[in-house]
């Protein structure tokens, strides 16, 4: 695994958690839309559970996965966040940082810091570099 993906790990995580949180959302108003139907038929009676039932079910299954998910995230960050502080630059930990660990655009980082865009991406591959020669050396240990 590349500095890179490595880094890229936590921001995967955060997009399906955002994804998983949209899911809860839209069966929380499935959940509360759902309403009885009054018919003179017959009904099925092996038909399992109601709408509402399944729904609820289904954001609880949700929601669990969910909670695994985040901490997970949590986990995950804390590792990333030691291996940029093993860096020995601090402008290349805040860099990574505001990269990796709050998922801000290139732009925005830029003018955080006060540098060029072109700067950034020369700062971000002297990181890199810094991150895989840490990886290795944790990887040997």
């Amino acid at each position: 695994m590349t500095a890179k993906e490595y880094l890229s790990q936590a921001r995967t995580l955060d997009m399906r958690i955002k994804s998983k949180l949209q899911q809860i959302e839209s069966l929380n108003d499935l959940a509360t839309s759902c309403t009885t139907v009054y018919s003179d038929m017959p009904r099925n009676p092996n038909r399992g559970g109601s709408k509402v039932e399944r729904a609820v079910l289904k954001i609880i299954e949700v929601e669990d996965s969910l909670k695994r998910d985040v901490e997970d995230l949590v986990e995950l960050k804390k590792e990333i966040m030691q291996t940029i502080h093993s860096v020995s630059d601090v402008e290349l930990q805040t860099l990574l940082e505001k990269r990796y660990l709050c998922f801000l655009s290139w732009e925005k980082i830029a003018v955080d810091m006060h540098y060029s865009i072109q700067h950034i991406f020369r700062m971000h591959d002297q990181a890199l570099s810094k991150v895989s020669a840490i990886m290795r050396v944790n990887e040997s240990e």
